[in-house]
């Protein structure tokens, strides 16, 4: 399969070139990806002030940022196909515990564990090409682009070269000084095996519709599950709600109960088209054959069955949720102005 140099959009499945208006009186976030958000609290509901952000705010400061990095986005992507996703997956983790401030990025230190050390961030990886970004912008304009930017825009990038769809943000993010921990993680995202209800309350909490909502998590579109969170799907009965099928072959790839957590034993959130974020998810679900429990229970509950029939049949409605929910998550609890500050490391704090 070809896929586009940076200048280049997917030929097969072309981007939607989206520019929304931001209510900046709202507040609003929210996650999904293998874990989801929880509850909104910490800095308080207004945070740092959306009135910070702008599109184009680096056009004077730093000219070349977001084409930097999206070459650099692109050029992950032939080196570790994955990286795409993982970037995506970053906005989620990043601005759900306590905004998006690129807490998620800090390592643990004597003091402290880390975001990283929780469970619910079980499977991120590819940070390493995080610091690629950070050393591309730092070359062109040393200490003007903040991580927390880096994670937006390398997320928003990243679904671009998977095919989805390409849409504007606004920038000014600044980066966090508190050292959040795995402990502020385990109170933020949801675990993998959360259901329908706690699903729906926690993005109510955060003023995210339904719809905004289940097209966020069709983000599961692309990316793979390990299988530490498959198995209990699986042993020592298969969940009813499973395709019984499907649970033949997810036994296949998780052949134990126990799974090594270090081990290479996962599968693939959507076997039609693993690499190309389209609406594959909801018609998987349809057929009962999403990988985690939530997935196939927003299927069969009346109250989001609607939106997922709709998204698996009109992909752009899907793009258009989508879309709508990102905007909301990546302007949640922001740092902007002298708040904050620029991390030269997205690894430490100055």
């Amino acid at each position: 399969m070809h896929w586009p140099q940076p200048h280049e959009q997917p030929s097969a499945h072309p981007t939607t070139f989206v520019r929304r208006e931001r209510n900046m009186n709202s507040c609003t976030s929210l996650l999904i990806s293998l874990a989801l958000c929880a509850f909104l609290f910490g800095r308080g509901a207004v945070g740092g002030g959306k009135e910070g952000l702008s599109y184009g705010f680096y056009k004077t400061t730093c000219p070349k940022a977001e084409q930097i990095v999206k070459e650099q986005v692109y050029k992950t992507y032939y080196i570790h196909g994955n990286s795409a996703i993982s970037f995506h997956r970053n906005v989620f983790h990043d601005c759900s515990v306590e905004g998006c401030d690129a807490s998620l990025l800090l390592e643990s230190t004597a003091d402290f564990r880390s975001e990283k050390e929780s469970e619910r961030n079980f499977g991120m990886r590819n940070f390493k090409y995080v610091n690629d970004i950070k050393d591309a912008l730092e070359k062109e304009c040393p200490g003007v682009v903040s991580c927390a930017d880096l994670v937006v825009l390398s997320g928003r990038d990243g679904v671009a070269m998977l095919g989805g769809p390409h849409f504007e943000v606004k920038t000014g993010r600044r980066d966090t000084r508190v050292h959040t921990t795995e402990k502020d993680a385990d109170t933020y995202l949801l675990p993998h095996d959360a259901g329908v209800d706690a699903f729906l309350d926690t993005m109510a909490k955060l003023s995210i519709n339904a719809p905004q909502a289940i097209a966020l998590i069709g983000s599961h579109t692309v990316g793979r599950v390990h299988c530490v969170h498959l198995v209990s799907r699986l042993y020592p009965t298969v969940d009813p709600t499973l395709n019984a099928s499907y649970a033949d072959y997810l036994k296949i790839r998780c052949p134990s109960p126990n799974p090594d957590p270090t081990a290479v034993e996962y599968s693939r959130n959507d076997r039609g088209t693993p690499m190309i974020f389209d609406n594959n998810y909801y018609k998987n679900v349809i057929e009962l054959k999403g990988l985690l429990r939530l997935d196939n229970a927003l299927f069969l509950d009346p109250r989001t069955k609607p939106y997922v029939m709709r998204m698996a049949q009109d992909r752009d409605y899907f793009n258009e949720q989508f879309i709508a929910g990102m905007s909301i998550l990546t302007e949640h609890n922001v740092l902007t102005g002298s708040e904050g500050e620029i991390r030269k490391n997205c690894q430490w704090v100055n």
